[in-house]
């Protein structure tokens, strides 16, 4: 067994769940670069090395071959832990797999519970100097390029976020393995799926924080599935949102939707989840992490409504005494990533650089596995067929940063 060591919180760590998942493997050459933020995806590999980022002009990566098994890996999570149910124990699901295969690795989970003042940044900073390889999930570890510079003979793995410099420029750095999804993918099925299922007619979204680009994207995915669904497969569906609780993005446009404004207020959560249901939705996408946890209890309280999970397979979530109330979850694989790099890292192969992935490079995508779902048998060929077209180009969802929107995108 690999040697596994918790620090600043002890977690309970389960082990990672069997998840058969409907994707679709890489295609290549499915999404118009000009509509995404950074327009490179990694080119398909064998699953164990990390693709060549293209950049030049700065000092080569560190040497990892005398890295082997005996590689020393924290992962830091903010504000949740890394046995959040969302995107942490994603992440953390790749470390588990590596260790599996490593025994001479081992793992620590660090936890920064305060999410402002830079206190992720800070604890990036405390613990930088023991251990090999740094894996960071969420945007609020974006100002981490100071610290992979400073510190050339680390690695480090960065997930939602591409890192930035002080004043705020998005870089590349040789030493970091940086990752973004394209939620909006998710968020597209998510919402054709909800159009589809819904016998209201109203259906809604509650995200965690606006100021969270990936969150925007779920958000107008969803809401752009929505109104495909509507143009083109016959639905005539409602998106549902309480205006006191609309986003604010980080431009400072009002965008809309429904937003807890934290991660971890399950009842905060709750009362917008009841607040929804109780105006007619019977779908909620919710996207909201430790937030999400208050959707699920009010989809339990109340008959004939879904929630429509994110991150993981979170359909034990939201069961409970026989009764399930998932639709499906839709996810984004982010710990097969950080399974592949920390190999590339153990075996010596490890390229730094931006990466975008979505559907197309098999990253993203929804669960379809036997129980684990409610979806119906008409709705899983129509997602199939519409996953197909976005991995071809014919349908481009809108994002935080597109120049489309939930009402104006290619394939409308």
């Amino acid at each position: 067994m690999s040697k596994l060591i918790m620090s600043r919180k002890i977690f309970t760590v389960a082990l990672v769940l069997v998840m058969s998942v409907s994707l679709l493997a890489a295609c290549g050459g499915g999404t118009d670069a000009s509509d995404e933020p950074v327009a490179r995806t990694p080119a398909a590999d064998d699953g164990g090395t990390v693709a060549d980022d293209g950049s030049d002009g700065q000092d080569a990566a560190p040497d990892p071959s005398d890295a082997g098994d005996g590689l020393r890996v924290v992962i830091i999570t903010s504000p949740n832990s890394i046995n959040d149910g969302a995107f942490n124990e994603n992440c953390y699901g790749g470390v588990l797999a590596f260790l599996e295969k490593h025994p001479g690795a081992t793992a620590t989970a660090v936890q920064e519970e305060q999410s402002d003042n830079n206190r992720p940044i800070l604890a990036v900073e405390e613990n930088v100097a023991d251990y090999d390889a740094i894996i960071t999930p969420s945007s609020s570890f974006a100002a981490i390029a100071r610290i992979a510079e400073d510190y050339p003979d680390k690695y480090f793995i960065l997930l939602d976020v591409f890192p930035r410099d002080d004043e705020g420029n998005t870089v590349e750095v040789d030493n970091i393995y940086a990752v973004q999804f394209k939620e909006q993918d998710r968020g597209f099925i998510a919402g054709v799926a909800a159009a589809l299922e819904t016998k209201t007619g109203k259906v809604a979204t509650i995200g965690g924080m606006a100021s969270v680009p990936p969150n925007v994207n779920d958000q107008f995915g969803f809401e752009a599935g929505v109104h495909y669904a509507n143009a083109h497969l016959g639905a005539e569906v409602e998106l549902l949102s309480i205006p006191a609780y609309a986003g604010t993005d980080v431009n400072g446009n009002n965008i809309g939707g429904n937003y807890v404004g934290s991660f971890g207020d399950a009842d905060l959560g709750k009362l917008l989840a009841g607040a929804l249901y109780d105006a007619g939705a019977d779908i909620i996408f919710t996207f909201a992490g430790g937030s999400s946890n208050g959707v699920f209890a009010a989809a339990l309280e109340r008959d004939d409504v879904y929630v429509i999970g994110a991150g993981v397979d979170q359909y034990d979530l939201g069961t409970a005494d026989g009764k399930s109330v998932v639709l499906t979850s839709v996810i984004k694989l982010a710990g097969v990533n950080v399974e592949r790099a920390l190999n590339a890292i153990s075996d010596g192969t490890f390229e730094g650089g931006n990466m975008l992935l979505g559907i197309e490079t098999g990253s993203v995508g929804y669960v379809s596995a036997p129980g684990r779902h409610q979806l119906s048998a008409a709705t899983l060929p129509v997602l199939e067929n519409v996953l197909a077209l976005i991995v071809d180009g014919v349908i481009v969802p809108p994002h935080n940063f597109s120049d489309s929107t939930p009402t104006d995108f290619p394939g409308l």
